[in-house]
């Protein structure tokens, strides 16, 4: 298997933690997961930080968005004002930007090079569109799809997060089946996990994690 190749593996048992004690941090794949809102996405990214706090950084995103409540600038996203972040990405300060509900989103290339300079594995929650824009750099990312069970379940998921009006929430679902359509697409992504069990959903994201990223990946190039 070459550097970056990329393996999909099914099932069994893991020794995640003994390969990320080994693991020699020279800048390695960054690591991209892309999902529905509600797909699950970001609790998978929570339990994987949580683990291991020392070998993955979170790449915060820029968003023009208000605040919801519980959330802080800088931890979840970098809150800004359109105008302002207009005039970042015109500067060339973003590698990929995405619009969702009439706001913006993005990742700003000094986000990933300060998780890049913690020799950290870098970790980023973008939309299809960032997507997109991503596999056009030169980052050279490991891609993971978070599928949910069904659209159904999706929608039960939002729904019970109370957070937005109907007309909102149905905007949701009609970009999640164009996502989950995207996901499905073969060569858009590196592995397609389907979260209807989470521990199983972890399970099959941190064997992926370690079948890809080699102990000594190449550092980051071209930020």
């Amino acid at each position: 298997m070459t550097e970056n190749s990329v393996v999909k593996i099914p099932n069994g048992i893991t020794n995640f933690a003994k390969f990320f004690s080994k693991m020699v941090q020279k800048g390695p794949r960054p690591l991209v997961l892309c999902g529905p809102s509600g797909s699950g996405k970001s609790t998978l990214l929570k339990r994987l930080l949580k683990e291991f706090p020392d070998k993955f950084g979170f790449s915060v995103s820029h968003t023009t968005r208000a605040p919801r409540p519980g959330e802080k600038d800088g931890i979840h996203y970098h809150f800004t004002d359109k105008n302002e972040m207009m005039a970042a990405v015109e500067k060339g300060d973003f590698i990929e930007t995405a619009t969702f509900s009439g706001n913006m989103y993005g990742t700003s290339k000094h986000a990933v090079e300060q998780v890049r300079r913690t020799g950290k594995i870098c970790v980023l929650d973008i939309e299809m569109e960032g997507v997109k824009q991503i596999k056009q750099t030169d980052l050279d990312p490991l891609l993971v799809f978070v599928m949910p069970p069904s659209i159904e379940e999706l929608e039960r998921r939002l729904r019970a997060r109370n957070t937005e009006q109907e007309e909102a929430l149905q905007k949701r679902l009609e970009t999640a089946r164009r996502e989950i359509e995207f996901g499905q697409q073969p060569g858009n992504f590196h592995t397609i996990i389907l979260n209807d069990n989470l521990d199983k959903a972890y399970s099959e994201l941190s064997e992926f994690i370690t079948q890809n990223i080699p102990e000594k990946a190449e550092a980051f190039r071209g930020l």
